[in-house]
């Protein structure tokens, strides 16, 4: 052990003796240091957001019947699968490559240009693709809840290619990729994706949820809504834990670089999430009497939804309170859009869809500091910005609505005319995991009941 500690201490030392070599320190170690640490940071950063595809579809499960679990985890695994194959053949230049075309509305290019390159300054192609990549996924897969339990499995699969094909990617052009809404004078705002990801996620899914209908017993025939419980509330809560650890490579990696500012942007995600979890706790028990797991859970993911696209422009008191107004917005939205008869058994509308909005809006009053997009400091109505910055961010969340609802809805329109969208009425009341898949989820041991499609025909209906 004495020896192991010797010969530690000697090559520190030895290190700290070459580093401090002036030519050796700054002409050498510095730029490539922070170069490789940058591209380093990203990476893990984007690991963590490819972990999210656990969360997403332990909470979806969770929230659903068992007799359709494992759909829902093939369904989440195609949208990572297909997704990132889509993306990396068409949506990557789509979004980011070629020559802007139509005013900056849109753009094209094959494949990811110079993925080979191993050198250069800032993030390598292939680290900016892989991060990219991730926050594809995490579009696409927002929509699964909202459709779940009826959807056909193929159906599902080709709407997964053409949202990180085309639709998505659209998006990104106009936003992150320079196009026209980057270029206006007053430009948008949304720094890790509150509508750019969320929003295209959450307006998918309530164009999914409208053209499938509700699952078979959800609605009374005067429309009051009935409860379908879910199977798993722990697998709820540990998916929801997944998504707030993977939201620590979401918004602090969207920083591009490994900085002074990435711990700043990681408190700031951590303290809206708690707010959000707590403020929806809240109003749901004063509502229902009763303190619901799953709303807590869904507040937790709105604080983090609401504050990710003004994460890098906001002081952290305001991050508190912009988690605490989503939390609270997701309480009434889930209500509100039961009532209006659109069955979404994870909330993922209200979530990403709403919250998504409220927060890319707020960025309008709460903004102090330019995050990269803004151009200048207190661009906020509350430090004295005035009202220009509203306009933008206005014209960027309808823009944004209509071009999504309409492109969703036009897929799914021709997807349930070209191959059908929603099973048949027996596959959803036998479950989907036999019917569409060939097995259940959860197996049963020999001797202690064999399942059987019929067996679980009423489950849960």
């Amino acid at each position: 052990m004495k020896r192991k500690l010797l010969t530690g201490t000697s090559l520190a030392v030895l290190l700290v003796a070459v580093m401090a070599q002036p030519a050796f320190a700054q002409s050498e170690v510095a730029p490539a240091s922070q170069f490789v640490l940058d591209n380093l940071f990203i990476f893990i950063a984007g690991v963590l957001v490819f972990f999210m595809q656990a969360g997403f579809a332990l909470v979806e499960a969770g929230l659903t019947r068992q007799k359709n679990v494992a759909n829902i985890m093939m369904k989440n695994l195609m949208d990572m699968s297909a997704g990132v194959l889509a993306f990396a053949l068409v949506g990557f230049g789509i979004g980011f490559g070629g020559d802007e075309l139509l005013g900056g509305w849109f753009g094209f290019d094959w494949g990811i240009a110079g993925v080979e390159d191993t050198i250069g300054d800032g993030l390598l192609p292939s680290t900016f693709f892989f991060f990219q990549a991730a926050f594809a996924a995490t579009a696409a897969t927002i929509v699964s809840g909202a459709m779940a339990e009826r959807t056909k499995f193929k159906s599902y699969f080709v709407y997964s290619f053409f949202i990180t094909a085309l639709i998505y990617p659209v998006v990104l052009r106009w936003t992150w990729g320079g196009g026209w809404l980057a270029q206006l004078e007053i430009p948008f705002s949304d720094f890790a994706g509150s509508t750019i990801v969320h929003a295209t996620g959450g307006w998918a899914a309530l164009m999914g949820a409208i053209i499938l209908g509700p699952r078979i017993g959800k609605y009374a025939k005067d429309g009051t809504p009935r409860a379908i419980p879910g199977h798993n509330i722990p697998f709820v809560v540990l998916g929801a834990m997944i998504l707030f650890i993977g939201w620590f490579g979401f918004n602090p990696g969207s920083e591009l670089a490994a900085d002074e500012f990435v711990t700043g942007i990681a408190l700031k995600t951590l303290l809206a999430a708690a707010a959000g979890a707590v403020a929806a706790m809240s109003a749901n028990w004063a509502l229902d009497k009763k303190p619901d797991v799953s709303m807590a859970a869904n507040g937790l993911l709105a604080g983090l939804v609401a504050v990710t696209a003004p994460v890098g422009a906001i002081e952290t008191w305001a991050a508190v309170l912009i988690g605490a107004i989503g939390g609270l917005i997701v309480v009434f939205s889930v209500k509100f859009i039961d009532r209006l008869k659109i069955d979404d058994p994870v909330g993922a509308i209200s979530v990403h869809g709403v919250v998504g909005t409220f927060g890319t809006l707020s960025i309008a009053f709460f903004a102090k500091y330019d995050d990269a997009f803004l151009g200048r400091e207190n661009a906020g109505l509350f430090y004295g910005g005035g009202l220009d910055q509203l306009w933008t961010q206005l014209i960027f969340v309808v823009v944004h609505f209509l071009f999504v609802v309409t492109a969703t809805g036009l897929l799914f329109l021709a997807i349930k005319a070209l191959i059908g969208l929603r099973v048949s009425e027996e596959e959803e009341l036998a479950g989907l995991d036999v019917m569409e898949h060939g097995s259940p989820g959860y197996g049963f041991e020999s001797g202690r009941g064999e399942f059987s499609a019929s067996s679980h025909s009423a489950a849960g209906v």
